[in-house]
């Protein structure tokens, strides 16, 4: 598709093919970390086995559904960024992988999601109670895994990471439907729910490397960082067409009624006629068939989903700037690379 000819609600890169830089960032990344991998997808098999056969079945379903497994996989990157030559960081990084995969479960029942990673969601196949139940035995095998690492501070780095994602699904829950959420507000929400788990994954690598605390800072730094970025251009878009190609569905938020940072801008910019269209789209949750096209051109219009990208690039500047004090090697390029792939994603 010509520049010119893009549709409206997505946004362009110009001078450059992001789509192939970015798969090469996702390649490089998963060359570094492919050996580790293939540890931790043995420990994720293992450990996700019951006998009761639902639990692996409904498990599986989610775990073998396509994802990247960026999370744990920055926790090999972080291991291997400070050389650390230990096997600790293998349980730990399945650890992330189940704690991020018991919070997707439990999304999906909250959201009464029916479409995840172009497949039918758990929810929507076995029903809410078990799938919020498997869910729940994640989050026991996670814990199990925290603490075979035998580090307190692991444990307590990881535990409340556990507890602030929780938290900020409930805070998303009150700022639903509501227009009056800062921006500030919004922050505080996305880098609970999504940042919080990212910036513990690259962590808990230098904590059982046992490296100074300059180090573990400095890795918390990148991945909270990139957390906040992954997470702006996840709701930048759930407006662009581009959720077609990865199995979502166009406007779950805007169904929904989440105030995400595209619609904050956009009703604090509009007009009192416009003002009045979110109120009753978003706020009293009343749509028509008419009512996302009308969004995608408001949002479009006011330059609201360019501008979540811009701040998103702002935060994975800052992602890369923590990686200053490392030496170069293959993970750091790795690592500062997939920060441009996880913004590129919008395009």
């Amino acid at each position: 598709m010509s520049e010119n000819n893009r549709p409206d609600n997505v946004v362009s890169i110009r001078g450059r093919n992001a789509e192939t830089d970015s798969m090469s960032a996702i390649d490089r990344l998963q060359q570094v970390t492919d050996a580790d991998m293939a540890l931790v997808n043995e420990t994720i098999l293992s450990r996700m086995q019951s006998p009761v056969a639902l639990i692996p079945e409904l498990a599986g379903h989610l775990i073998s559904s396509g994802g990247k497994r960026l999370r744990p996989m920055l926790t090999l990157a972080s291991a291997k960024l400070i050389g650390y030559d230990g096997i600790r960081h293998i349980g730990l990084a399945t650890a992330v992988e189940f704690i991020h995969t018991a919070t997707l479960l439990h999304d999906d029942v909250v959201d009464e999601s029916t479409l995840r990673r172009g497949k039918k969601t758990a929810n929507l196949i076995w029903g809410n109670q078990p799938t919020v139940l498997v869910g729940d035995f994640l989050f026991s095998r996670a814990f199990e895994l925290m603490v075979k690492s035998d580090s307190l501070r692991v444990l307590k780095i990881l535990s409340s990471a556990s507890s602030v994602i929780t938290e900020g699904e409930v805070l998303q829950l009150t700022t639903a439907n509501d227009l009056s959420t800062t921006e500030e507000k919004y922050l505080e929400v996305i880098t609970a729910k999504t940042a919080v788990l990212f910036a513990a994954a690259c962590e808990v690598a230098g904590v059982v490397a046992d490296r100074s605390e300059n180090v573990i800072s400095a890795l918390e730094a990148y991945g909270r960082n990139l957390g906040i970025a992954f997470q702006l251009i996840d709701d930048a878009m759930d407006y662009s067409s581009k959720q077609a190609t990865m199995g979502k569905n166009t406007g779950d938020d805007f169904r929904e009624g989440k105030i995400t940072l595209p619609v904050i801008l956009a009703y604090r910019r509009g007009t009192d006629e416009e003002r009045d269209f979110w109120k009753r789209t978003m706020q009293a949750v009343r749509q028509t068939d008419d009512d996302l096209p009308t969004a995608l051109a408001t949002l479009q219009k006011y330059g609201t989903l360019s501008a979540t990208v811009d701040r998103a690039r702002h935060y994975g500047e800052m992602a890369k700037d923590a990686l200053a004090i490392f030496d170069d090697n293959s993970a750091k390029t790795a690592m500062v690379d997939i920060v441009d792939f996880c913004i590129d994603r919008a395009y």
